[in-house]
């Protein structure tokens, strides 16, 4: 499956467009988590422990939109883009989505 930000891919035409894909996850920060967080944040660098979460949050979700792109039937997806929200305190959604498409050459 061929998955781009852009809308259009070069060497291709879209030939039908099958709609709306999207895929989510939530997820919540974990105290133990936290507490390392906070120790980096006093002597400075980068808190991996966040960024391998918000990672696998972000595979997560992509991995539900393409789900939902097969089973339209796309071979592709166009103008993909990724968004957060705050669920409550200490929890954040991350959103996959895009928009489902058969392509040929």
């Amino acid at each position: 499956m061929i998955v781009v930000t852009s809308e259009s891919i070069p060497g291709r035409r879209v030939v039908r467009a099958l709609g709306l894909v999207k895929g989510n996850t939530i997820r919540a920060r974990h105290v133990g988590k936290d507490i390392l967080a906070g120790l980096k944040g006093i002597v400075g660098g980068e808190i991996s422990e966040y960024t391998k979460m918000v990672a696998e949050s972000r595979e997560q979700s992509l991995d539900r939109l393409l789900e939902e792109a097969e089973a339209l039937g796309a071979n592709a997806v166009v103008g993909l883009r990724f968004t957060t929200a705050s669920m409550m305190q200490g929890a954040a959604e991350l959103l996959a989505y895009g928009t489902a498409v058969i392509v040929e050459e």
